[in-house]
């Protein structure tokens, strides 16, 4: 899938890249900054956000979810803005009792209105081993990507009205938290504490990304292509080749579980307007 290259970059740092920002000591990192790992316990869960804001970019961080019986409880990986007109991109994964698969949700939120969920299975267990989960934003499109599988296209249509996150800038948030009030089959599955504690295992974060700061962004100018396109700033101007379609086809006929845009129910008033072609 050629213009889903993995992007080249050496192994991140956490102690250098992001601050843990709630949990106490359940939040740790170890391995001379190479692996993180989130705890959960009946008392408190724990998260952890980038030092640095961005506003376009490319996210890559390999995660391994909580193993066992891991129902009410969300591992969060996402980008988000601040304030009540804020814009994020999501990637959330609700657990689930053993053996039965965890739900990726996806969720992109403009101007603090989301409500753009899809949900999907995975084709793996996420539990077993390490799987890389990106996030690819640049002024045209928004991807969601699993072990470099596209498994979501927010595509730029303000053209047609419909807002699109490129004037914020924003920092890399993840979580790992009890929600047990919704998160596995709508609330009716609660967490079971004797498995606690509940842990999340990252490696491998790289924010190929242009930072933002004191109001000016570390890339050159995004409507020109970069002198290194073919090289690590590929993602400014990606868009998914015919290869990368018939996989993201692949994905959403397989494992995609629930769509707000074919949702009739939800928006009796019409589906929103990004939906239609």
């Amino acid at each position: 899938m050629s213009s889903l290259a993995m992007v080249g970059a050496q192994a991140g740092d956490f102690r250098r890249d992001v601050d843990l920002t709630w949990g106490d000591q359940r939040a740790k990192i170890s391995q001379g900054g190479q692996l993180l790992t989130l705890s959960l316990d009946k008392y408190s869960g724990s998260g952890f956000q980038s030092k640095k804001e961005y506003l376009f970019g490319r996210v890559d961080i390999q995660l391994k979810l909580v193993p066992g019986n891991s129902a009410g409880t969300v591992t969060t990986y996402y980008l988000s803005s601040q304030g009540p007109a804020h814009d994020e991109i999501d990637f959330e994964f609700l657990g689930n009792l053993s053996g039965n698969p965890y739900t990726v949700h996806t969720n992109v939120f403009t101007q603090g209105k989301g409500n753009r969920e899809q949900q999907f299975y995975l084709w793996f267990d996420p539990t077993k081993a390490f799987h890389t989960y990106s996030i690819l934003w640049n002024p045209q499109r928004i991807l969601f990507l699993v072990d470099n599988v596209p498994i979501r296209e927010f595509v730029n249509k303000e053209s047609k009205g419909v807002p699109f996150p490129n004037k914020q800038a924003m920092r890399i948030y993840s979580s790992l938290w009890n929600a047990d009030d919704w998160a596995t089959m709508g609330g009716r599955v609660k967490t079971n504490w004797t498995q606690a504690p509940f842990t999340a295992s990252y490696r491998n974060f790289n924010a190929n990304a242009c930072a933002w700061s004191a109001g000016k962004s570390s890339c050159a100018s995004m409507t020109t292509t970069s002198s290194t396109a073919s090289g690590g700033d590929t993602w400014q101007t990606q868009a998914l080749d015919a290869s990368g379609r018939q996989r993201l086809k692949w994905v959403q006929k397989k494992f995609m579980i629930y769509n707000y845009c074919t949702d009739l129910k939800r928006f009796p008033q019409g589906l929103p307007l990004e939906c239609k072609n």
